[in-house]
């Protein structure tokens, strides 16, 4: 499951979706508004995607990992909007057979998005605001 929503994120469902009686591990990574950067308050963050090749990167991230480990399931959500602090931004969850993958595969998952998706971060500050990666 791939996904790009303006929703809130439901952790719950998404744990249901990634059980099976296969899989011995399944591993989370939330991204959650915080409300710093660098010692500067931050008030909300603002998403911004190239929703359909978004989708494609995040798929193909996917395959690459279910290429490299033995997952069962996974899941894919990012948030795009005005996000407050507290909010979860971003979910990867992997379902494996065993701990050691299902870490692996999550990590490699949310560390090339953030290399490769077409997902922009603006952080607005109480005095202004910043874009985290290059802009469109």
């Amino acid at each position: 499951m791939i996904a790009l929503t303006s929703d809130p994120i439901d952790v719950a469902a998404a744990l249901t979706y990634l059980q099976s009686e296969q899989a011995g591990a399944i591993d989370f990574f939330l991204g959650v508004v915080r409300d710093n950067t660098q010692e500067r308050p931050v008030d909300r963050l603002e998403y911004e995607a190239y929703d359909r090749m978004a989708i494609t990167e995040m798929r193909k991230i996917a395959d690459d990992a279910h290429q490299q480990w033995p997952i069962l399931r996974y899941t894919i959500i990012h948030r795009k909007g005005t996000l407050q602090i507290g909010e979860i931004a971003v979910l990867i969850g992997v379902a494996t057979a065993h701990r050691a993958a299902a870490f692996e595969a999550c990590r490699y998952i949310i560390d090339t998005i953030k290399q490769t998706v077409p997902i922009w971060k603006k952080e607005v500050f109480t005095d202004g605001e910043s874009w985290v990666n290059a802009h469109p």
